[in-house]
């Protein structure tokens, strides 16, 4: 019976050692004098798992709201670990809001670790000081050259837009006041909508090109050349229009071509332009009426009269040929008395008839002492089935204009001989 006894409580022991969960035999089973014993047991079993039940929270870091009852010896150095450790983890929390005067005495080498971590600390806290105070000072180095930057491209002729590439917004003009949000909607500004009717294509474009170059104009005769490149703007895709005003450039350039390509006494085209005009028309095979002119008596009146009189008597040529033709008709004088018309879309007897209209209106003016009188000719240009080149068709109206003015001497002859 002895070894009956021994043997339930040594398996009882064995399971509060080993087991999880222990294992309790019945007690009962005993005989009283082992039944004390047993009792002990059940308390040591009590013990451990209190014990078991602290150490686990406090392995998983849980130092709030647990204990171990003070009557149970096996917590007591436990009791003192919990205690340091929460001293600890109050430190550790007044280390991360900048107070590095914490200082751990209590716990052996891990004291020494943890007041370690705090020199160093308090040394990369100096040094991070230290390197974002030279940061700053570059910031304010950078926004300083920024915003002279900025001030500088508000001053510059050139009127620059960013347009992201995604929204299609505009998200930086270099025109937009000091002071004021460098980021906008589409809508944000009047003179944008007033002034770049052609905004669009600025928020639309599509071209992937490096670098392009093109103009357009507002509607209100202003032009700009517009250099337009794909760009990164704030990590996004983007495109940069940088818009000059050309309109003067313009107006200078339309200025001398005009100067280049007119008559200046008349304003009507000169040689240059026929001459091209002409190579254009052979060039495109294209169907038209050239009509040749020649201003009859002009060296009389240059002579007579003087040549005030003449540069008179050539406009009101001028004005007469004119009133029986189109406004888009080509007029020029390619010599001092010698004049073409080269019209689209008219048949040849039409042409003649019209010609012959202006030449009798002219011939009929009497209010100056000396004679009116043009001479023409004409000929078809033939498209795509002319052979001729512009010196043989020139040559050929000529002619063509001879025999009209020899008719018209002998009128001119008539009336003189009338007059007298």
């Amino acid at each position: 019976m002895e070894n009956r006894n021994c043997e339930i409580l040594f398996e009882y022991l064995r399971s509060i050692l080993y087991d999880s969960p222990i294992k309790k035999p019945d007690l009962t089973e005993l005989e009283d004098s082992y039944k004390k014993l047993g009792q002990e047991f059940e308390t040591l079993q009590k013990w451990v798992e209190e014990m078991l039940f602290y150490t686990g929270n406090l392995s998983k870091g849980n130092l709030s709201g647990v204990s171990c009852p003070d009557a149970n010896p096996l917590c007591k150095n436990l009791k003192n670990l919990h205690s340091s450790l929460n001293r600890l983890a109050w430190q550790a929390k007044q280390v991360s809001t900048g107070d590095y005067s914490q200082e751990v005495t209590y716990l052996g080498e891990l004291s020494d670790a943890f007041n370690t971590m705090i020199i160093r600390l308090k040394e990369r806290e100096s040094q991070q000081k230290s390197e974002k105070a030279q940061v700053e000072r570059q910031i304010d180095l950078v926004n300083g050259y920024n915003e002279l930057l900025l001030e500088l491209t508000r001053k510059q002729k050139e009127w620059i837009l960013v347009v992201d590439a995604q929204d299609k917004d505009i998200v930086y003009c270099n025109k937009r006041g000091a002071g004021q949000e460098e980021t906008a909607d589409s809508e944000f500004c009047e003179v944008c909508e007033n002034r770049l009717p052609f905004r669009n294509r600025l928020l639309y474009w599509e071209d992937a090109e490096e670098g392009h170059v093109w103009e357009a104009n507002d509607g209100n005769h202003r032009y700009f050349r517009i250099t337009t490149f794909p760009l990164e703007w704030k990590k996004r895709e983007a495109y940069a229009h940088i818009l000059l005003d050309i309109t003067d450039e313009r107006l200078e350039t339309r200025s001398l071509k005009n100067k280049a390509y007119h008559d200046r006494l008349t304003g009507i085209y000169n040689r240059i332009y026929f001459e091209e005009y002409m190579d254009k028309i052979l060039r495109e095979e294209r169907n038209a009426i050239l009509g040749y002119l020649d201003l009859d008596c002009l060296k009389t009146v240059n002579d007579q009269f003087g040549h005030g009189e003449g540069d008179g008597y050539i406009l009101r040529f001028i004005s007469t040929v004119q009133k029986y033709f189109r406004t888009t008709d080509i007029f020029a004088r390619i010599g001092g008395d010698e004049f073409c018309l080269i019209l689209d879309n008219i048949s040849e007897d039409v042409a003649i008839e019209k010609l012959t209209a202006a030449m009798e209106e002219f011939q009929g003016y009497k209010d100056k002492e000396y004679t009116h009188g043009f001479s023409f000719g004409v000929t078809e240009i033939m498209g795509n089935q002319e052979t001729r080149s512009l010196a043989e068709i020139i040559r050929e109206v000529d002619s063509a204009m001879y025999e009209c003015k020899r008719r018209n001497k002998e009128l001119y002859k008539r009336q003189q001989e009338g007059h007298e």
